[in-house]
């Protein structure tokens, strides 16, 4: 099924499989995640959850996991930290968002093009940050 909007809130629930390839422009080298990522109702949200293998050049892999809230606020998907500070937001129409987090800058591209595969391509930089980290989602068991 091509989606050509973003999906809805609920359309997330759920297991995905999650890799990710970071690639740091000052370094010259690339990373890789393998894990899973879990979207769990809770409220009138979703808890996610991802949890995998963080592999660095020049470093053992090592257990790394990350947490947030996503949000249905009129149509569109608001993410917040673990903590509940807002992050970002997309949607149907704006499927690009960006945060600043002093001093750096991260943008986001959302494409669902390909649903129920899915990516998000972040694009981070300051001065100590130049990278690019591309997440691919499909749902487990596929």
């Amino acid at each position: 099924m091509k989606v050509q909007t973003a999906p809805t809130l609920a359309d997330f629930e759920g297991i995905w499989c999650l890799s990710r390839r970071i690639t740091d422009h000052h370094a010259g080298t690339v990373g890789t995640f393998e894990g899973t990522a879990t979207f769990t109702p809770e409220a009138a949200s979703l808890a996610y959850h991802e949890v995998g293998l963080l592999h660095l050049p020049n470093h053992a892999p090592f257990h790394a996991e990350r947490r947030y809230r996503w949000r249905d606020v009129e149509g569109h998907i608001e993410v917040d930290f673990e903590d509940g500070r807002f992050f970002h937001s997309f949607g149907a129409k704006e499927q690009t968002a960006s945060h600043w987090c002093d001093p750096d800058t991260y943008v986001v591209r959302y494409d669902f093009e390909a649903w129920p595969f899915w990516q998000s391509a972040w694009d981070v930089n300051g001065p100590r940050k130049a990278y690019q980290m591309v997440n691919a989602y499909s749902p487990a068991g596929t």
